[in-house]
């Protein structure tokens, strides 16, 4: 455990006593570590500092396992109707509603809190981002000459103003062996250079606000198979909420892909994954959720150099 996960863990604790997010004098309640992770400044009054905690605790709670959720945003006072005084009145509330005994309850918050600080420690306030994606749609079509790649995005402003998306495709190749074309959602600038993987910039037709959602989809053509690295794999560098990934293949019913669901990336080391059968029509359905930035999402189903870990990003 590091120091900013250990610190970041006892001020949640100390958050959660109480009446939780609702206490009085709520700056004085705020650890260092949790203001900064939330974009608690000096500058900010009582309510715009109890504002970005509930908005980044909310953030984060999201991302944690369903069954974490509601005794987590109950044990903080999230939960409107739930305003006890008393952290361990809002933890009987919980055990009442999901039928379990309180010592269970306070053993999921616990492990709630043991996440909420690495989520906390580890990812950008959406606000900070500008934008993030809440789905990411791939379909890898290599049954054919010429491999083809659909991306369709969706993406959501969390930011005031956004009049431009920078992002890159999910599959390494080399910029001139792939024919790319933008189908819909504005006009597609190419920022590639000597890298492994095309990056563009996408100008919506109008700039977008906050809570605007916005969709733009892009087609690649490869020149033939040979310039396909055999993997899609996705490091995002913003929050990501759904990553859907479909990969069809020559009916090859005998192959095993290597699958990765938030794997850390490391440099010395092979990353771990599962192994994931194609079914009889030789394709392979995945579907990631909550996807964090920096760590590694998608498939490999041959060995490549050029589909490391050290390179997805």
């Amino acid at each position: 455990m590091t120091t900013t996960h250990a610190t970041l863990v006892r001020e949640l604790k100390t958050l959660r006593k109480g009446r939780g997010v609702h206490a009085g004098r709520i700056v004085d309640r705020v650890g260092p570590a949790l203001a900064a992770a939330c974009g608690i400044t000096r500058a900010d009054g009582p309510a715009a500092a109890r504002q970005k905690l509930v908005s980044r605790l909310t953030e984060l709670i999201e991302q944690l396992p369903e069954d974490l959720q509601l005794a987590t945003r109950a044990a903080f006072g999230l939960v409107s109707d739930v305003r006890h005084p008393l952290y361990q009145e809002r933890v009987n509330w919980v055990a009442a509603v999901v039928d379990r005994d309180s010592r269970t309850v306070r053993r999921r918050v616990d492990e709630a809190v043991d996440q909420l600080a690495e989520l906390a420690a580890t990812t950008t306030p959406r606000d900070a981002a500008g934008w993030h994606t809440a789905e990411l749609s791939v379909a890898v079509a290599l049954d054919q000459g010429q491999p083809e790649v659909l991306e369709r995005y969706q993406v959501v402003v969390d930011g005031d103003t956004v009049d431009k998306l920078e992002f890159a495709s999910v599959f390494p190749v080399r910029r001139r062996d792939v024919d790319v074309h933008l189908l819909y959602g504005g006009t597609l600038l190419d920022r590639s250079s000597a890298v492994e993987r095309p990056g563009f910039t996408l100008l919506p037709a109008e700039p977008l606000t906050r809570g605007d959602t916005h969709d733009f989809a892009i087609r690649y053509r490869l020149s033939n198979r040979d310039v396909m690295h055999p993997c899609v794999l996705h490091v995002p560098e913003r929050p990501c909420e759904v990553f859907d990934l479909r990969v069809r293949f020559e009916h090859d019913r005998k192959r095993l892909v290597r699958t990765f669901d938030g794997v850390l990336q490391r440099s010395d080391a092979e990353p771990s994954g599962t192994q994931h059968e194609v079914d009889r029509a030789g394709e392979i359905h995945l579907r990631f959720r909550r996807l964090l930035p920096g760590l590694l999402y998608g498939a490999r189903w041959g060995g490549s150099v050029v589909c490391s870990a050290r390179r997805a990003s």
